[in-house]
């Protein structure tokens, strides 16, 4: 049995571990409340975009455009994001799994939101195009256009083929899903049915390739901003409910200990009271 010195050093550390992780809790707790409210905010504008494509797609059967064509794939983009902090549960480590499995490091390239993230890729051999840590802090629409003009660009080019964004689906406080979804080429068969119901006299001018030339940047966007928003939102559940779990246990360990503490404070009484009366026997 450990010393009674030994078992109040640990409990007390523990206790000082309680304390912490029960203040990240409540700070998570707090910040996830308005997370919340900023991702649904942005739901409005990419469910606008997807019906303006849709309508476009519906209406004009014979629309050719480079952001809509499928090409021989060489090369695959990322767009992969994760927090600059750990003590989340697996949230994290679920979107880097995800996008392993999927992909291969000869062939893939990572623009990484977040450094979790961009550290594990580096450390599997994959390249890290670009690196925004400052992003997922508290992402603004301004980030989205950043990253996602990086991703056309290169896309454009031909440096890469096909464009992936790995995120964070908030779906409650108790629960965030891995999600990782095909930005490019457009799939336009995911549109099928979600265009705006309007007259079949509608006309794009100048043509409709021309609208989509300004439109889909805008969509891809707004899943990237969307995509932020959510991750953002998953990190502060995933580590409310991370804090919550540690500080329950912690509490059961101090449990255990005081028990522990207490049965070596009786065992010590009780091995003093026995030389006492030994003394006392030997003095007779």
């Amino acid at each position: 049995m450990a010393s009674m010195r030994d078992i109040k050093l640990r409990r007390n550390s523990i206790q000082s571990t309680q304390k912490i992780t029960k203040a990240m809790k409540l700070v998570a707790t707090s910040k996830l409340q308005k997370a919340k409210t900023r991702a649904a905010e942005s739901r409005p504008f990419f469910d606008k975009m997807r019906e303006t494509i849709g309508s476009i797609l519906d209406k004009s059967n014979t629309v050719n455009h480079p952001y809509l064509t499928q090409r021989e794939v060489k090369s695959r983009g990322y767009i992969v994001i994760t927090s600059n902090k750990g003590l989340a549960g697996g949230y994290n480590s679920n979107v880097v799994k995800l996008v392993m499995k999927n992909s291969e490091p000869n062939d893939s390239k990572i623009v990484a939101v977040g450094k979790r993230g961009a550290d594990n890729f580096r450390r599997n051999g994959y390249e890290i195009l670009e690196q925004y840590n400052d992003v997922i802090e508290q992402p603004i629409y301004k980030d989205a256009i950043l990253i996602g003009e990086k991703m056309l660009k290169m896309y454009t080019e031909g440096i890469i083929d096909e464009v992936y964004i790995a995120y964070t689906s908030f779906v409650s406080a108790l629960t965030q899903e891995a999600e990782l979804i095909k930005v490019l080429p457009v799939d336009t068969e995911e549109f099928i049915g979600t265009g705006e119901k309007s007259s079949d006299m509608m006309t794009y001018e100048p043509s409709p390739e021309e609208v989509l030339e300004q439109v889909i940047p805008k969509y891809i966007n707004s899943i990237i901003f969307g995509a932020l928003r959510e991750s953002v939102a998953s990190e502060h559940g995933a580590r409310m409910t991370a804090m919550d779990s540690a500080t329950n246990n912690a509490t059961e360990m101090i449990d255990d200990l005081s028990l522990e503490y207490n049965r070596a404070r009786q065992a010590s009484i009780t091995q003093e009271l026995s030389e006492i009366v030994g003394g006392a026997e030997a003095l007779k």
